[in-house]
């Protein structure tokens, strides 16, 4: 199995925000976004530049993955921002509003005129209906490594309400989500807004991993653990895990074509879970 990097939890932090840019450094996340966009005043956004890219050079961070959102190209913004993260070291760009994959081209070319290594991927916001339509080429796309949902705008040019369930939300994250495990691709869920109900946010990021997304995207650190635990697997999760994988071995081995774990039958597809389990498991160990 390849390895396997968590992203239980990648958390906004605004760039022109020098106390959260500190803080940042402390916090569990497994990815941080220095945000350049909606976080960030019109006459902030030279500066947050300038401090998301020296953020992201700084080694300060730990195992973090770091990325920076950039504003988008129709913006003032947008072209100076690519250029500045170009060469920044961050792991990747977050690009908002992704709409087709001539603009994600635009997005890498731009990057590689500026001299960004090869390694720097692209996370692609999914926030529009068009990109829902178009998310299965967005997420084919060479240089995206990441689909990141914008459940926000994405329910603002719905016209539909972010109730809790999201039920006018869920074909278009299913959608997502099947551009992304076609792919081969991460995909994490939107942001919960309300970050005074710890119990709100602990249901959805249940109902976020029940759908198959790999992580969560976060607006405040007080979030973090809970995106934490909810995709970390479970004490019982692992040793079951273990028992199916040494069941499965021991069979094959003594050439029975029959295996069966607490009363249920196991197929290669069960090994496999199990296998990721384990993989995910020992990935979060070796972070911690």
């Amino acid at each position: 199995m390849s390895q396997v990097r968590p992203l239980r939890s990648a958390l906004y932090m605004p760039a022109a925000n020098e106390r959260a840019l500190e803080k940042a450094k402390s916090l569990p996340a497994d990815a941080i976004i220095f945000d350049l966009e909606d976080a960030v005043a019109p006459d902030a956004k030279e500066s947050a530049r300038e401090a998301a890219c020296a953020a992201a050079a700084s080694g300060q961070y730990g195992r973090r993955v770091l990325t920076i959102r950039s504003n988008g190209l129709d913006t003032g913004w947008g072209s100076a921002d690519l250029a500045a993260i170009a060469t920044s070291t961050a792991a990747a760009v977050v690009v908002p509003k992704v709409s087709s994959v001539g603009y994600l081209d635009e997005v890498s070319a731009c990057l590689d005129a500026n001299g960004a290594p090869p390694a720097m991927t692209i996370w692609a916001m999914i926030e529009t209906p068009t990109a829902i339509l178009d998310a299965r080429a967005i997420a084919a796309h060479s240089r995206v490594s990441v689909l990141v949902m914008g459940t926000n705008d994405l329910a603002r040019e719905l016209r539909a309400p972010l109730a809790p369930g999201r039920r006018a939300l869920l074909p278009h994250l299913a959608t997502a989500l099947l551009a992304a495990r076609e792919a081969g691709k991460t995909i994490l869920d939107g942001v919960f807004n309300d970050v005074k109900d710890p119990d709100g946010f602990a249901d959805e990021c249940a109902q976020g991993v029940e759908l198959g997304f790999d992580g969560k995207t976060l607006i405040h650190p007080s979030q973090v653990e809970i995106a934490n635990r909810a995709w970390a697997p479970t004490e019982a999760e692992v040793e079951q895990a273990r028992r199916i994988i040494t069941a499965f071995d021991e069979a094959i081995a003594a050439g029975r074509g029959v295996v069966t774990v607490d009363g249920r039958m196991i197929e290669n597809l069960h090994v496999a879970n199990a296998q990721r389990t384990l993989a995910i498991a020992e990935a979060i160990a070796s972070l911690d």
